[in-house]
């Protein structure tokens, strides 16, 4: 987990940096403001519709009676993808934008999911039921 920790805090934010500079140098500073600004509006109306695209999913599987299991994980990765797209960097709207996307959400929501179970197999994560 301490690795996970690091890398978010120290690396990514470094790899942003330099990617920051290096476009910079090549676009223009300007430039690389208005595509942070732009990614994002896009990423902040993008987040909206997939939330209540999901909202409304999981309110019919559970008007049937069943548990919305797969709109929790798509609401998941659709609440990391809004987080992660509004630190500004090229790297995390990369992630956000892949959280977000449907398409692109679907095969990263089975591997957190294989995480999840994984964290439960060993232990590390514990569900206590009433």
């Amino acid at each position: 987990m301490f690795r996970w920790l690091f890398l978010l805090i120290i690396i990514v934010p470094a790899l942003e940096i330099g990617i920051f500079v290096w476009a910079g140098n090549i676009i223009g500073a300007w430039w690389v403001i208005f595509f942070i600004i732009l990614t994002g509006v896009f990423g902040a109306y993008l987040a909206k519709r997939e939330g209540l695209q999901t909202l409304r999913l999981a309110q019919r599987e559970m008007s049937y009676g069943r548990l919305p299991a797969e709109q929790i994980f798509d609401g998941i990765c659709i609440l990391i993808g809004a987080v992660v797209l509004l630190t500004p960097g090229f790297i995390t709207d990369t992630i956000g934008f892949l959280l977000l996307l449907p398409t692109t959400r679907k095969p990263l929501k089975h591997l957190l999911q294989q995480m999840l179970q994984s964290m439960l197999n060993k232990g590390t994560i514990t569900i206590f039921r009433r």
